[in-house]
């Protein structure tokens, strides 16, 4: 089932290398072929919070290379011409937004400092020299509603609450990203590792997400990850790999801390994995 190419093909947009979904059909796509990806965008109703998130969704670099196996994904439209009609019309659209809501800020800040002033009016009946005191500030009522202006950088906009990469310099992000658990991996036979077991832990029904902390490449699900909570942390390694004991130590006992059980997958050269459980039992 899931290696039946998709009629339906995704729009992918990279920021910083990083793969994007923007559209919400897109979402739906993915997530219809088991993919899940991460969402990183701030929700416009709650947006100073990080529980629930929305677009974009960051996807990870072997649901990338699924997709286009699939023939499943392309370049969005922006990306493809290098900023087309689309992406201009969508950059005018953002303008226009944003100076409706620097309209609307400047009416609600208006009648808040409105409001502060008819706060101090009131107050001031009780205190002596009310009368002058209460034309002096009717008289700044007065001047606000004719030369009040919010300052354009009071503007409140909306940010993002997540970013798609650890630093916009390649060599940090290279250095801060954990997609290597084990010591002595090469980086090249452990993306080729990751994603043959990506491909084929997906063939077999399961949902994947990072494991970034939790000290592995993927976490599995039996089910989507919004109903079931992870069985295993998958660590990939290569089948004539040595390891570490106390790596393989450490691993083990922090499966058995988040009661998951670390799963060992080795991709071999006829195109299968050799999948081993670990499980803490204790020292001797």
């Amino acid at each position: 089932m899931d290696g039946r190419p998709s009629s339906a093909v995704v729009g992918v947009s990279l920021c910083d290398s990083a793969p994007l979904l923007w559209r919400v059909e897109d979402l739906r796509t993915v997530r219809s072929q088991g993919l899940v990806g991460a969402l990183l965008g701030s929700l416009p109703r709650t947006p100073r919070q990080n529980v629930r998130l929305g677009r974009p969704m960051l996807l990870l670099p072997e649901e990338e290379r699924l997709l286009t196996e699939r023939h499943a994904a392309a370049a969005a439209p922006g990306d493809q011409d290098g900023g087309g009609v689309e992406l201009r019309l969508q950059v005018q659209q953002h303008r226009e937004d944003q100076q409706r809501s620097y309209e609307e800020q400047s009416v609600l800040a208006l009648e808040d400092r409105k409001s502060a002033l008819l706060r101090a009016m009131t107050s001031s009946h009780t205190e002596s020299g009310a009368r002058a005191e209460d034309e002096a500030l009717q008289g700044r009522l007065e001047a606000l509603d004719r030369s009040f202006t919010l300052p354009s950088s009071a503007l409140a906009v909306q940010l993002s609450t997540a970013r798609a990469g650890l630093s916009y310099c390649p060599e940090a992000r290279d250095f801060l990203r954990a997609d290597r658990p084990i010591r002595g991996q090469d980086e090249l036979s452990c993306h080729a590792s990751r994603y043959q077991v990506f491909r084929d832990l997906r063939g077999r029904g399961f949902y994947l997400t990072s494991a970034g902390k939790f000290g592995g490449d993927f976490l599995v699900y039996p089910g989507d990850p919004l109903r079931f909570h992870a069985h295993f942390i998958s660590v990939c390694l290569s089948l004539d790999e040595s390891v570490c004991l106390l790596d393989v130590l450490a691993v083990s006992r922090l499966g058995s801390n988040v009661k998951k059980t670390v799963l060992l997958c080795s991709p071999g050269t006829d195109g299968r994995v050799l999948y081993t459980s670990l499980q803490w039992s204790g020292m001797v």
